[in-house]
């Protein structure tokens, strides 16, 4: 369940947050929950925990996706 939460940042900080975000396709509320979420599981959390979220799939014109293809089918 999720909950609100009010923090206090650097105005200057926001911008450059949201940007950062937006360039990943992920809100800021998700970028600083997976942020806390890795500063607080650090090694005791499994390795999906960890990385839970923070993949992405290639695109199509990505030189590593064709050659997956290729290889692959």
């Amino acid at each position: 369940m999720k909950t609100k939460l009010t923090l206090s940042i650097d105005r200057d900080l926001v911008p450059r947050a949201k940007r950062f975000a937006r360039e990943r396709g992920v809100s800021l509320s998700h970028l600083v929950e997976a942020a806390l979420n890795e500063m607080t599981l650090g090694e005791s959390g499994s390795f999906a925990e960890r990385w839970r979220g923070t993949m992405s799939l290639a695109e199509r014109d990505d030189e590593r996706f064709a050659a997956l293809v290729e290889k692959y089918g």
